[in-house]
């Protein structure tokens, strides 16, 4: 347990020093690693990161001075984490901690940590109770992410802010060329895995594991997608013989569902052609190859280089964001992001939605897209590009009666919800 508190510690350590949560586990070459240590050091990062604010909190409380090493104050975070979370026995998790001070390196602080963690085992009651009056520690969200969810979703601050230190599903999406939601839960419960039916097309594994190891994925019998994510295809309501445009399509999950649900032309466009890369694999095996689908690398806010001045029937503009809804997938998040940077991406947003528009046909149908649940970039973006465009008109959605949603933000759901989705929004805008 030592080696993966260290190697924990270590990975949340490169994260609060500006490194991706994905990159700083590949530094710990914990996805070449075997077996139980690899799932046990994302256990203990993730969760760490998740509860950061609170773990955070409860350290500096039980520190007597200010710990100038930033691998012994990560290594408290997760060994905080691990007593206050896991199964783990509280003893023995000290004791393995201590003994993970020296493999960081860093052993006079032995006795520090030792102190830290028995003292928090005593006093756990009192110490929890006096940090959680400050909302950094209550909510693990920094102060200006709360304050703007407090502002921009008065009625439901409270329950998104949990939802976003919650564990996420695993989400699948049933690929209608293959199979059937229904026979796909089938050929789960034979071999053994529990799950059920969520949304239209998709279904929820109860007990998360690689998704190589289900049925189905080696023929293309479904994709990884969530549940808000999943809506956004039928929302968009393409027929048969349509042009669409998915402006940024990587990894590709939007893209392989629209010719799941019609028979289209699809142009699969992203800026970054590495991340095409995805595309072109989950095209591949979900058995789409043959069907009418472009793959190229263009920047939506620069149409010229790559448009042939055909107009498109429908357009897929699900653009790039501060990811705020998907914060339980991508706990760095949380960490990572800057409010300057909210402003930032609104700016891009409104390049992408002013440079798109001239692509659509009379008639035609654009479905803007986030996975943020700040209105700078949702609410606000749209009503300041209908100001802009006279001839846009704003569609009105229906989403599944099961899913928790304020107009067009969907909210994300607390553990175990019926329609456990992450936090998406969506405004379906007409050409007139």
């Amino acid at each position: 347990m030592h080696h993966e508190q260290a190697q924990a510690a270590r990975v949340v350590e490169r994260v609060l020093g500006g490194a991706t949560l994905t990159v700083a586990l590949r530094a710990e070459e914990v996805r070449a690693a075997p077996g139980r240590g690899q799932a046990l050091v994302q256990e203990l990062a993730y969760g760490s990161l998740r509860h950061y604010g609170t773990l955070r909190a409860l350290g500096a409380r039980l520190a007597t001075r200010p710990i100038g090493d930033a691998e012994v104050r990560a290594l408290l975070v997760v060994a905080l984490y691990q007593i206050r979370s896991t199964r783990a026995p509280a003893f023995a998790v000290v004791d393995r901690a201590v003994e993970a001070v020296s493999l960081l390196g860093r052993g006079p602080a032995r006795g520090l940590v030792n102190a830290i963690l028995r003292r928090y085992l005593r006093e756990r009651d009192a110490l929890e109770a006096a940090v959680l009056v400050d909302p950094v520690a209550r909510w693990s969200h920094p102060g200006w992410w709360i304050t703007r969810v407090q502002a921009d979703l008065p009625r439901h601050w409270q329950d998104v802010l949990s939802a976003g230190n919650g564990r996420p599903p695993q989400s699948l999406r049933v690929n209608a060329r293959v199979t059937t939601p229904a026979a796909l839960l089938a050929s789960l419960e034979e071999a053994g895995i529990a799950a059920r039916l969520a949304g239209p097309t998709g279904l929820i594994v109860d007990e998360p594991r690689p998704v190589t190891m289900l049925p189905g994925f080696a023929e293309g019998a479904f994709a990884v997608q969530d549940l808000a994510a999943q809506l956004a295809a039928p929302l968009l309501d393409a027929r048969d013989g349509m042009r669409v445009l998915d402006a940024c399509a990587a990894p590709g999950g939007k893209t392989t569902h629209l010719v799941e649900l019609a028979d289209v032309d699809v142009l699969a466009l992203d800026m970054d052609e590495s991340r095409l890369a995805r595309v072109r694999e989950n095209i591949q095996r979900l058995g789409h190859g043959a069907r009418r689908i472009e793959v190229r690398a263009g920047d939506a806010q620069d149409p010229a280089p790559w448009w042939d001045g055909r107009t498109f029937d429908r357009i897929l503009a699900d653009v790039p964001c501060t990811a705020s809804g998907v914060v339980r997938r991508h706990p760095d998040g949380k960490w990572l992001r800057r409010e300057s940077d909210v402003a930032a991406f609104a700016a891009t947003q409104a390049r992408i939605l002013d440079a798109l528009w001239p692509l659509l046909a009379a008639g035609g149908k654009l479905l803007y897209s986030t996975c943020s649940v700040f209105a700078e970039e949702n609410e606000r973006r749209v009503a300041g590009f209908l100001a802009r465009h006279a001839d846009a008109l704003r569609e009105t959605l229906m989403f599944p009666a099961e899913a928790a949603h304020d107009g067009g933000q969907l909210l994300p759901s607390p553990e175990g919800a019926v329609h456990n989705q992450d936090g998406f929004y969506y405004a379906l805008l007409r050409k007139a």
